[in-house]
């Protein structure tokens, strides 16, 4: 696969090109020229309004539906929306049927995945079946290509659990994800705990349910000495505890669902169930907290917190309707038109391309001569409509069709292959 990139600006900062508008020429899947003007013939040519050029990002934490529920998305039609929001990388949640709880099911996603233009990590579950009570072989699973260990969207209940997975994953320093939720505390919650909640005359979720358990995951953590990523957080609370936590030099990382960033609870004004998700839209001042904590370092990474689902799980009344909303495609036109020039360019690649990598582990590619060819091309100022019709997930519960958006992925290039966006 051979393309030329015209004058887009790099935003690499492990890159010599860092912050320069040059040409990049890929030729058979390898970056052969970056330079203020590449002239060649015959050739593919990307150009654009304000192009920028950035290693591949990384989601964390993708519900795919595969192996088991391939109606609501399976690991192609992923891989598709990933690569229409930018992402080269995913990792996949172990929310599956069956769970992804042995080696045969890890197995299952690499062999699948492997070779195509985006990247499939399988995350394995921590206890079989992701039911919170029977510890799983991890070590055979990470033999197998498991990149870290979570019960993906149900949080760990059982402390003793959660202790000995902790511990477990010493034995190859590897990393255990928690998503936050004292389900007692919740209870049966359908939205943040606060003015919006009462005024809908809706039961709500408090802060609490997520900020205890953060509070005893932190605990455990600094008992076992291990390495702890805690994923969507939500509350101004649970960010200043993992603040402290990092100055206390316990190895904890954290992220934040985008739409947590963009949005609160008043969204929610209208019953939309696609804005009904988990963790839910908290306050004005929840957000602002988080929104402080991805500019202190207090939260390392933005996710998608993708969560594909039938039509019939969402087209029902609002208590009933399940929690959840897909987001790969949108991570970025999200950030750049309601965050705008708060959260740059350079900043949201750090937090998607950069930092996933580096609590995973995971090699980070580069925009230098030689290297593979890994990376999004976005333009932070073509304007464009998200419309169902053109959207690459099997699922559509969105809140977000047929809103304009400002900041758009054109393409990404991975493996010898290429991915341009259709949506308009």
């Amino acid at each position: 696969m051979d393309l030329l990139i015209k004058n887009a600006t790099i935003t690499d900062p492990g890159s010599p090109h860092h912050g320069q508008q040059r040409d990049i020429f890929i030729r058979q899947g390898k970056i052969e020229a970056i330079e203020a003007e590449v002239l060649l013939k015959d050739v593919p040519v990307l150009e654009g309004e304000q192009l920028k050029a950035s290693p591949g990002w990384l989601a964390m934490g993708v519900q795919t539906g595969d192996p088991g529920l391939e109606q609501r998305e399976d690991l192609r039609t992923a891989s598709e929306a990933a690569a229409a929001g930018g992402f080269t990388a995913i990792t996949c949640q172990p929310n599956t049927d069956p769970a992804i709880h042995s080696k045969s099911e890890v197995l299952y996603v690499r062999n699948n995945t492997g070779g195509q233009l985006v990247a499939c990590y399988p995350i394995g579950a921590i206890s079989r079946n992701c039911a919170g009570k029977e510890l799983t072989e991890m070590i055979d699973m990470h033999a197998a290509g498991a990149v870290a260990f979570s019960d993906g969207k149900k949080a760990v209940q059982h402390s003793g659990l959660m202790m000995r997975a902790l511990q477990y994953v010493q034995a190859f320093d590897g990393l255990v994800i928690n998503q936050p939720l004292e389900r007692d505390i919740a209870g049966e919650g359908q939205m943040h705990e606060g003015y919006t909640s009462t005024t809908l005359g809706m039961k709500g979720i408090p802060a609490i349910a997520e900020e205890i358990m953060v509070q005893r995951d932190l605990h455990l953590l600094a008992y076992t000495g291990s390495r702890l990523h805690l994923a969507n957080l939500s509350t101004a609370g649970a960010v200043e505890m993992v603040r402290q936590a990092k100055a206390r030099g316990l190895r904890v990382t954290a992220s934040v669902p985008v739409m947590n960033l963009a949005f609160d609870d008043s969204a929610l004004d209208g019953f939309d169930v696609n804005f009904k998700l988990l963790p839910p839209l908290r306050s004005r001042a929840d957000r602002d907290a988080l929104r402080q904590g991805l500019l202190d370092g207090a939260i390392d990474a933005i996710t998608a917190n993708h969560a594909p689902l039938e039509e019939e799980l969402k087209k029902v009344e609002f208590p009933y309707a399940q929690f959840g909303a897909i987001g790969l495609e949108t991570v970025y036109a999200v950030c750049k038109t309601y965050l705008g020039d708060w959260l740059s360019d350079e900043l949201f690649v750090e937090k998607t391309a950069i930092n996933p990598r580096k609590i995973l582990g995971l090699p980070l590619p580069s925009l230098e001569v030689g290297q593979p060819a890994e990376l999004a091309v976005f333009s932070p100022a073509q304007q464009w409509v998200y419309r169902r019709e053109n959207g690459y997930s099997r699922s559509h519960n969105s809140p977000l069709f047929d809103r304009p958006f400002t900041g758009k992925v054109l393409a990404v290039v991975n493996r010898d292959q290429s991915f341009f966006n259709r949506h308009r």
